[in-house]
C-alpha cells in the first residue's frame, strides 16, 4: 500500500513537471477567504483537478478545482483553488494527497487558509487569526497506516506545527499594515454540521480559540513531509454560545468575501517578505 500511495504521489507531480518544470518554493492552499489571490499569481500552467493523476475532485461551495503554478512576487508557488474535507466523503490520505504532490515538487514552505467561527469573544467578524497551535478532533488523521520513510517518519514532532518565524512576521505584517490579526489556536472537528452551543463551550474549555473543518490534516502531512507552515484563519462568523444565533452559508461567505482583500495582501506580503529572507541567506 506504501509503495502504491509514493508512486501515486509521484506521477502526480511527473504529470505537473512535465508541463511546469520549475520548482516551487511555497505550496498555497486557498481555502475560504483566499480564491482571488490566484489573480495576482503570474500563472505560467494551471491544472484542472481531474486532469491531474490520482487527484480528487472538489465540490465545495466557492472552490474552482485548479492548481495553479506561477510566481507570487517573485517566488515560485504553486496553489490550489480550492481544498477537499473529510465531509465529501474523502479519506484523510485524500485530502492531503496535494500537499505530498507539492512537497515531490520541491515546496519546502505551506501557506493555508480557512473559514472559520470565532469562539473567543476578543474576536470580530472579519478578523484574521494567525494560527498558533491546533487541536485535531477530526475522526481520523492522514498518518494512520503503514509509515513510508521516504515521506516522513513514523512519529513526526509536533511541538511547533507552526513555524513560530513565520508566525511572528504574519503577525508584524498584519500590524504595520493596519490588519486586525490576532494569534491562537484552531480547533478541527468533521463537519458538516455547525456545532450546538454544549460543544462551543466545551471547544472553547478546552483552549480553542476558532473552529473549523479543515487545515489540521494538511499540516499534519506537511509537518511530516518537513514543511515549515503558516496557517491563517478568517473569522466568518461568532461562535458565542449564550449569543448564538443561527449560521448562514450565504452571509458566511459574503464576510470571508469583505475579509478576503485583507488576507490576499497579507499572504502577498509574507510570500514577499520569504522571497527577502531568501535572497539574504543566498548573499550570505
Amino acid at each position: 500500500m506504501a509503495s502504491d500511495y509514493f508512486f501515486d504521489i509521484h506521477s502526480a507531480a511527473e504529470y505537473v513537471r512535465n508541463q511546469w518544470n520549475t520548482k516551487p518554493h511555497a505550496g498555497i492552499i486557498l481555502g475560504t477567504g483566499l480564491g482571488s489571490l490566484a489573480e495576482e499569481i503570474q500563472a505560467d500552467a494551471t491544472f484542472d483537478y481531474e486532469d491531474i493523476p490520482h487527484f480528487p475532485r472538489s465540490t465545495s461551495i466557492s472552490h474552482a478545482g485548479n492548481l495553479i503554478c506561477g510566481k507570487l512576487r517573485g517566488v515560485p508557488v504553486i496553489a490550489m483553488e480550492g481544498r477537499f474535507h473529510a465531509y465529501e466523503g474523502y479519506t484523510y490520505q485524500q485530502i492531503t494527497f496535494p500537499v505530498r504532490v507539492m512537497k515531490a515538487l520541491g515546496a519546502e514552505l505551506l501557506v493555508v487558509s480557512n473559514a472559520c467561527g470565532g469562539m473567543n469573544p476578543n474576536y470580530r467578524c472579519g478578523d484574521i487569526m494567525v494560527i498558533d497551535d491546533h487541536i485535531n478532533l477530526m475522526s481520523g488523521n492522514p498518518l494512520i497506516g503503514e509509515n513510508d520513510e521516504r515521506l516522513g517518519p513514523r512519529f513526526p514532532d509536533m511541538s511547533r506545527p507552526y513555524d513560530p518565524l513565520l508566525v511572528d512576521r504574519a503577525l508584524e505584517i498584519a500590524r504595520k499594515e493596519n490588519i486586525v490579526a490576532h494569534r491562537g489556536v484552531y480547533v478541527a472537528v468533521t463537519g458538516p454540521n455547525l456545532e450546538t452551543r454544549a460543544e462551543y463551550r466545551f471547544l472553547r474549555t478546552i483552549g480553542a480559540d476558532v473552529v473549523g473543518m479543515s487545515t489540521v490534516p494538511e499540516v499534519l502531512v506537511a509537518v511530516h513531509a518537513g514543511m515549515r507552515v503558516l496557517g491563517l484563519s478568517v473569522i466568518t462568523d461568532m461562535c458565542l454560545p449564550d449569543a448564538l444565533q443561527p449560521a448562514h452559508v450565504e452571509e458566511i461567505l459574503a464576510v470571508a468575501a469583505e475579509a478576503e482583500p485583507k488576507l490576499r495582501h497579507l499572504v502577498s506580503r509574507c510570500i514577499e517578505e520569504e522571497r527577502t529572507a531568501l535572497s539574504e541567506n543566498l548573499a550570505t
